[in-house]
């Protein structure tokens, strides 16, 4: 199969087109070259900022387009024009952030979608995202029809995760000592290990598959003791404890809200960590065990240097647990 894809050169894209690679597709690589610009060296690359220029595009035809960045509708819109019908079957990666607050786990595709107040917003904040997703989907479906194919993944993890809210964790936990633990700890948690998500994304469109599907593990409910306690198991030294906080004594604290990722707190839409991932079970999803992603990150976290400023600090740390 001929596979465009939009964004192919970090995280989710990479690892969709060394999977696609892997199982003999030819691959077609559109980018801006700001990230892994020396990755796929025989592979075709088509150079252009996808808000401003892509004329790389005008030639050639493919089976499957997979649009790994699309954040606003609009982006949607010019890349279809910009294709003008040579795309093939599409696949959109769009995110679980599109439902409407959930009031409980287990939501299938179906559930009711989040809405703009303005629907012609451009900022992406946590507010706008999973709205903006809404209506990159169903630009999508608008452009290239009923067959579109829609991923929804939760957090993304494992090698390569540039976001470091992951690898935060594992690093810190893999330091050993005393670790704080922000609750509740019953919140639910999933996750999906970007090596899966990019295979089964593959299958996906060998299988010709379409409609909105999960990209979540395990099915819920998991929770955020279960994540944090087997990220111990996985790579904690002897000592490693979890010493769990309130969200009221983070906030005592002085740190702010985000500063430790992947937390929900007291978010209202908590649940959209446990949705329900049955149809991408029943599609190929297979999800490695958790602790193979946790060594797995911290192997590649001694290959790179984590961004100053991410996550909680020693300092932090310490006055947080009355150190």
């Amino acid at each position: 199969m001929r596979i465009l894809v939009i964004g192919g050169t970090r995280f989710v894209g990479r690892h969709f087109v060394e999977q696609a690679v892997e199982r003999g597709h030819d691959v077609t690589v559109f980018h801006r070259g700001r990230t892994g610009a020396d990755l796929f060296p025989d592979l075709d690359h088509r150079m252009g900022d996808r808000d401003t220029d892509l004329s790389t595009l005008a030639e050639g035809e493919w089976d499957a387009t997979v649009d790994t960045c699309a954040y606003l509708p609009r982006q949607v819109h010019t890349l279809a024009d910009a294709l003008d019908g040579r795309g093939g079957h599409h696949l959109l990666v769009s995110s679980v952030s599109v439902y409407a607050a959930p009031d409980g786990p287990g939501i299938d595709e179906d559930a009711a979608l989040a809405e703009l107040h303005d629907p012609d917003v451009e900022e992406v904040t946590n507010e706008t995202y999973g709205g903006l997703k809404v209506l990159c989907e169903r630009a999508a479906v608008d452009r290239h029809g009923p067959d579109t194919l829609v991923v929804r993944p939760t957090f993304v993890v494992g090698p390569d995760d540039y976001t470091w809210r992951f690898p935060w964790w594992v690093q810190r936990i893999a330091r050993g000592g005393t670790v704080p633990a922000p609750g509740p700890a019953d919140a639910p948690a999933q996750v999906i290990d970007v090596r899966d998500l990019g295979a089964w994304m593959v299958r996906l469109l060998e299988d010709g598959r379409s409609g909105p599907f999960h990209a979540a593990s395990p099915a819920p409910v998991f929770t955020w003791r279960e994540q944090l306690e087997a990220t111990v198991d996985a790579v904690g030294q002897d000592g490693t404890r979890l010493q769990w906080v309130t969200p009221a004594e983070v906030e005592a604290a002085g740190i702010e809200p985000g500063a430790f990722p992947l937390w929900a707190g007291d978010d209202p839409d908590v649940w959209l960590m446990a949705v329900d991932p049955a149809r991408a079970f029943s599609t190929g999803l297979t999800p490695r065990p958790l602790g193979d992603t946790i060594r797995d990150t911290l192997a590649w976290t001694r290959t790179v240097t984590m961004p100053e400023g991410t996550g909680v600090s020693a300092a932090q740390e310490r006055r947080l647990l009355g150190g």
